[in-house]
């Protein structure tokens, strides 16, 4: 997940993670390649609205019933127990591992590492290089590769690491963000986690990556085109401000090669996964303003794109669920500081279901390949910690209080 620091997610201090780190959030973290023109230049649809909504009711008739937890999931338990925190995980394509990001305690370095575990065994290791910051991972689906985003070759990687840990140690208190380091780049490793390749080489933020269904493609964010050329003074002012004003989202070979640009949107546009069939794209839009962010839809050519909520909140971190018959998103339509779990059918023709009514921020869903089994970050912890949790999931249920069945 990525950090997203927005008016609207000032009113907590509760740290989670995303990539949406993607997108980690706060509540109440050489040449480059030629980059082809998209079918689509002209600038795209902003999301939603610039205000913030009042709360959505929980009436019990509604789509926000707070009842269907216990319908939808079982045997939840915390899939990662060694982690300070830990978040944004996503499965292997035959479902036999699991790559996510994690602080380990006693680290020389204070941020997010990323890690591989056996879920058969239940045991994990690092595949990052221990320096620097690290973000969005995912597993090749059909070669013994992984990939993340890092900024390891950040020659000030270190100075940030110490600079960091001091002040965790002094104990001030400051308001959390992601930060959009202009070093990050997404590399491929072996799956131990060595051999690693700069797939990106642009100067910018480029992370948020994830691989199309067979591997041939990665999707991911990127604000390179801020660092590319000369900003007007009004565009420098937006840049300074929020540096993620200008990321838009990119579409690759799994190679690094021909890079294309899908949006061209004002505002964020991150958090990018491939439908199951490789024919869609689904994102999270923030408006220009940053104050909201809509889930969305479009074509892997940039074309057809549709928004699918409407809610003037914060939704995010949508993921296919196998079948291609609903997405599932974290939102706080309920609340500021209150993000649950929702899921929306593809076309977004009827509302949204709640999903997740238990205490503590929930976020970051993912699906395992067969649909069975629900992974998420969430702070329902006895020390309210971000830990990724998994669950039984039951699709025939999701299709009925869709109304699909």
């Amino acid at each position: 997940m990525k950090e997203i620091v927005k008016p609207i997610l000032l009113m907590s201090l509760v740290v989670l993670v995303a990539c949406d780190a993607e997108v980690q959030v706060t509540l109440g973290e050489e040449a480059a390649p030629a980059v082809m023109a998209s079918a689509a230049a002209e600038p795209d649809g902003t999301a939603a609205a610039s205000y913030e909504a009042e709360p959505a009711g929980s009436d019990e008739d509604s789509a926000y019933a707070d009842g269907n937890e216990g319908l939808l999931l079982s045997g939840t338990r915390r899939l990662v127990l060694e982690s300070m925190r830990s978040g944004e995980g996503y499965f292997s394509a035959n479902g036999e591992q699991f790559i996510y990001q994690s602080e380990e305690e006693g680290s020389e370095n204070p941020f997010y590492q990323i890690y591989v575990m056996d879920l058969a065994s239940g045991t994990s290791s690092k595949v990052s290089p221990g320096i620097g910051l690290t973000t969005c991972s995912w597993i090749h689906p059909t070669r013994n590769l992984l990939m993340f985003a890092s900024t390891h070759e950040d020659p000030d990687a270190l100075a940030k690491q110490a600079e960091e840990i001091s002040v965790r140690e002094s104990g001030i208190e400051r308001p959390y963000g992601w930060d959009y380091d202009r070093h990050y780049d997404i590399y491929q490793a072996n799956s131990d986690g060595s051999d690693l390749v700069n797939l990106t080489n642009a100067d910018g933020y480029d992370a948020e990556g994830s691989y199309s269904a067979d591997g041939s493609k990665i999707l991911f964010a990127s604000n390179r085109e801020a660092y590319a050329r000369q900003l007007s003074q009004a565009e420098q002012k937006l840049f300074e401000d929020d540096s993620s004003y200008f990321m838009d989202l990119y579409i690759m070979n799994a190679d690094g090669s021909d890079v294309e640009q899908l949006t061209h949107s004002p505002g964020y546009d991150g958090g990018p996964f491939f439908s199951p069939d490789n024919n869609k794209v689904v994102w999270r839009r923030f408006n220009p303003d940053g104050n909201s962010a809509e889930i969305w839809t479009m074509d892997i050519d940039g074309s057809n794109q549709r928004q699918l909520t409407a809610e003037a909140m914060v939704s995010w971190g949508p993921y296919y669920h196998p079948s291609s018959e609903y997405i599932i998103y974290s939102s706080n339509v309920l609340g500021n500081a209150n993000f649950e779990l929702f899921m929306i059918d593809p076309l977004g023709a009827n509302p949204p279901v709640r999903v997740t009514n238990t205490e503590g921020t929930d976020i970051l869903p993912v699906f395992s390949p067969d649909g069975n089994e629900l992974a998420w970050s969430t702070t329902r912890t006895p020390d309210g910690t971000s830990q990724i949790h998994i669950g039984d999931w039951d699709h025939q249920k999701a299709l009925e209080l869709l109304g699909l069945r």
